[in-house]
């Protein structure tokens, strides 16, 4: 960035920023139109779409990537959290090739599945017996139906802007599963304790967040949990905890800190070490419904449920890799680095925040952090499409809704060059800042 660049008004310092990003980037488009050809917008993963065209990526090292034009990039997308453990890891790469050595599809149980199931029963307190799937959907969709089986009852409970999966997205999709739903306002504990009561037996299970990820990285207040717990405690509901995302926040999961016990909890991203991976766990009576050597036990299907590539590898990250000291020596770093870019905001007077927790976070226009998704998508989200288009011609890949993610890989040197970019963005653009901030809290 240079401070000749436009800024006029936001739009006009968009479109700026879009031609710059397209003139470098010759091969991604090209690209881009190839794909055209065989999948509808070029994609077949929607997040992964942006204006005027993705990136696209020919490798990967460390906490690095190098795009299909040749440039350099550090990686603070992380995968959206699936990324912990950078693109090349020696630990799981030998993991990985060992598993290759040894064969795969082997249509059966193998010597690894009962280690990292045990691996994921020591390192989550909620978690007395669980099973593998392939998503992070797929882990909800089965924690929801087991719910729904074990209670006898067929609602479910979600909050109004929560994305749990590609079929449980309830920010307006027509293509959700299904199910029975009542929505709730995410951090609001009296409402929300009030509708579980007045559900009452109807009510099979809340579905929540304890920090909502791809929401805008908003933590649910001591409050709101707590009183999810209470109130689904008193009328039989369970309540499961997405943690596809969070578990990363400590050693023992964001429930593991926050002292709060879930009925069930799923899990994904970075605990199958890079690789396709979910799973759902929780107390044991419920999961003894999926016991094949019972009479009424229910079916769990997926053919790559165990497949051995994510066994060893996801075997190998946990127990090898990111240890309980490894995990809150990151967390601790995410931490600091978003202090220091709340800091770098404040310093100049600007209308924006960096919100989260541990090694997630993420930008958004207004002064005060945003309580709810809803509350985060209705702010002014071309600021955030500007400062991902800015930060990527600086050298540093973040989401595109303004999430940035740490992984093992990183240090103060990649911190420092993220922060440098930040504080460059917000002295550059600051005309547009304050002008997009205006009316927001």
């Amino acid at each position: 960035m240079t401070t000749t660049l436009a800024n006029i008004d936001l739009e006009t310092a968009y479109a700026e920023a879009a031609e710059r990003f397209v003139a470098a980037n010759p091969k991604s488009a090209a690209i881009q139109d190839q794909a055209l050809a065989a999948m509808p917008g070029g994609n077949t993963r929607t997040v992964l779409h942006y204006d005027p065209f993705p990136l696209r990526f020919a490798r990967g090292e460390g906490c690095r990537l190098w795009d299909a034009d040749g440039h350099e990039l550090v990686d603070f997308l992380g995968e959206y959290t699936a990324g912990l453990y950078g693109h090349s890891e020696p630990v799981i790469r030998d993991a990985i090739k060992q598993a290759a050595d040894d064969g795969w599809v082997l249509g059966g149980p193998n010597l690894l599945e009962a280690r990292l199931a045990q691996a994921v029963v020591d390192r989550f307190p909620a978690v007395e017996r669980v099973r593998f799937t392939n998503s992070g959907t797929e882990a909800n969709l089965m924690a929801l139906t087991a719910a729904r089986a074990f209670t006898g009852r067929d609602r479910i409970m979600v909050f109004k802007g929560a994305y749990h999966g590609g079929v449980l997205y309830f920010a307006g999709s027509p293509l959700n599963a299904p199910f029975d739903y009542v929505m709730a306002d995410y951090n609001d504990a009296e409402g929300t304790a009030a509708l579980i009561r007045a559900q009452g037996d109807r009510l099979a299970a809340v579905l929540v967040e304890p920090m909502s990820g791809s929401g805008g990285c908003i933590s649910g207040t001591d409050a709101f949990l707590g009183a999810l717990r209470e109130a689904t405690a008193e009328t039989g509901a369970l309540l499961i905890f997405d943690e596809v995302m969070t578990s990363r926040l400590s050693a023992e999961g964001l429930h593991g800190l926050l002292g709060i016990t879930p009925d069930l909890i799923t899990l994904g991203k970075y605990l199958g070490g890079g690789l396709s991976f979910g799973a759902f766990g929780g107390r044991q009576d419920i999961l003894a419904r999926f016991d094949p050597r019972r009479a009424d036990a229910w079916p769990h299907a997926g053919t790559f449920n165990n497949n051995v590539f994510t066994m060893a590898a996801g075997l190998a990250g946990l127990t090898h890799v990111y240890t309980p000291d490894r995990a809150v020596m990151l967390n601790a770093a995410g931490d600091s680095l978003r202090g220091r870019l709340n800091d770098a905001i404040i310093r100049r007077g600007l209308p924006m925040v960096v919100t989260g927790r541990g090694s997630m976070m993420a930008v958004h226009a207004g002064s005060a952090p945003p309580t709810s998704a809803p509350e985060a998508s209705a702010r002014n989200r071309r600021l955030i499409d500007l400062l991902h288009l800015d930060l990527i011609a600086a050298g540093i890949y973040t989401a595109r809704r303004g999430m940035v993610v740490l992984s093992l890989p990183m240090g103060a040197a990649e911190f420092d060059r993220l922060a440098a970019a930040f504080e460059e963005f917000l002295d550059v653009r600051r005309s547009v800042i304050l002008a997009a901030g205006e009316g927001v809290s």
